[in-house]
């Protein structure tokens, strides 16, 4: 074998080296990070009936849809973050879809100053019996929300502008905000948009037929737990 070809199986050698060393490393982390993801979700099967009445029950939090429905889709998100504006466009159409879903909104600004003025007027515009049409005014618009875009379209929804400065300054308002970033933590949130159904936390956009299934399967699941619940008492 000459100098050349005898060089040329070592370098093929330490490739295939690298490469299985390499393989081996990825192959690893994707058994670590599944085991980390299962581990989580362990875990919130076990925080989320905990935080139920947090999720669902909050004063502070609105809610659209049916209020009495069996199954509830807890929204936290950011007027300024993209993909929830997404994320609200598949909401609206669940609760079309289905009569008997009720959607609670977490408003959780993460995105700066801007993204937490707008959150505080959205919760303030709930006393003039707006919060809804003002959500979703503020969601369809395609641009970033600075603080006169917030009171421009609140006084192009309807809102009395000087009324909501005003009612922006209540402190049950911040109250409320600081209530969703601590359950937010306690359930491992820490961006948006994130969507809570039954007894799971999914992170990002949910498309509309996959967040019909999450509802399937909370109604499912909740109807055993009924279930179980009435044999149990006998």
């Amino acid at each position: 074998m000459s100098k050349s070809t005898a060089g040329l199986v070592v370098a093929i050698a330490v490739l295939v080296l690298v490469l299985l060393v390499s393989g081996l490393v990825q192959h690893s982390e994707f058994v670590e990070n599944l085991h980390r993801q299962r581990r989580l979700a362990a875990e919130l099967r076990i925080l989320i009936p905990e935080r139920r009445n947090a999720l669902l029950n909050d004063p502070a939090a609105p809610i659209a849809g049916n209020p009495e429905g069996d199954v509830a889709l807890v929204a936290f998100f950011d007027y300024n973050c993209l993909p929830c504006r997404e994320a609200a466009l598949n909401f609206q159409q669940a609760l079309k879809d289905d009569a008997n879903v009720k959607l609670v909104f977490k408003e959780f600004p993460v995105l700066g100053p801007a993204s937490e003025f707008a959150a505080e007027a959205a919760l303030a515009s709930r006393k003039q019996g707006k919060y809804e049409v003002f959500h979703l005014a503020l969601m369809g618009f395609s641009g970033l929300i600075y603080e006169r875009t917030t009171l421009t379209i609140a006084g192009l929804v309807g809102l009395d502008v000087e009324q909501l400065r005003r009612d922006m300054k209540d402190p049950a308002i911040a109250a409320a905000i600081a209530r969703n970033r601590e359950l937010a933590n306690d359930l491992y949130i820490t961006g948006t948009p994130a969507l809570v159904v039954g007894d799971e936390v999914i992170p990002g956009v949910v498309e509309v037929a996959r967040l019909q299934r999450y509802i399937a399967d909370a109604r499912a699941k909740a109807n055993v737990r009924l279930s179980t619940s009435a044999k149990l008492a006998f």
